[in-house]
């Protein structure tokens, strides 16, 4: 397959750069945010999480899509490959299971949410499920940030070196 040529990579790499950046951004944001949720009318809450599931969609979903995109450009057009060294493996399984698990149980878990506080107003602090949906995102949405973060700090480093060639 053809490689990028050097400003190819340098595009490549402000794409993957700003994509991550959405992600990592757009999680700190709800999850500093759900944190400090003390709204003082239904309307108030409802505001708050349509506004914290509209980051979901149009900033995190975005931000994890353009960088599973912009990750499948380093390993087919560049040199650094899919599995070539092990913090590139941990990079993918860290990717993959991010988006998993975001599209799966942390976006529905937040788009409930925000539904039962339409529908709801200041009564879905009452309701199980917003309770357990509120308990789970606190904790999984802060192991997904710190996932993230720690998918940005091996790229920086390359902690591992490259894995021995299988005889």
């Amino acid at each position: 397959m053809k490689k990028l040529t050097a400003n190819g990579q340098k595009w490549l790499k402000i794409f993957h750069l700003f994509f991550i950046a959405l992600w990592i951004g757009g999680a700190f944001s709800i999850n500093l945010k759900q944190f400090f949720l003390h709204p003082e009318s239904g309307d108030e809450l409802y505001g708050i999480l349509s506004t914290m599931d509209f980051i979901d969609w149009y900033v995190i979903v975005v931000g994890a899509n353009g960088t599973l995109l912009t990750a499948l450009g380093y390993s087919i057009f560049t040199k650094w490959g899919w599995f070539r060294h092990r913090w590139i493996t941990v990079k993918w399984i860290i990717l993959l299971a991010g988006i998993s698990f975001g599209t799966y149980p942390l976006g529905p878990w937040l788009s409930e949410m925000t539904e039962l506080a339409r529908t709801q107003g200041l009564g879905a602090f009452h309701n199980q499920t917003f309770h357990h949906n509120q308990k789970m995102l606190m904790i999984f949405g802060t192991i997904q940030l710190c996932t993230i973060l720690f998918a940005a700090v091996i790229s920086v480093l390359k902690p591992w070196k490259k894995k021995p060639k299988s005889a």
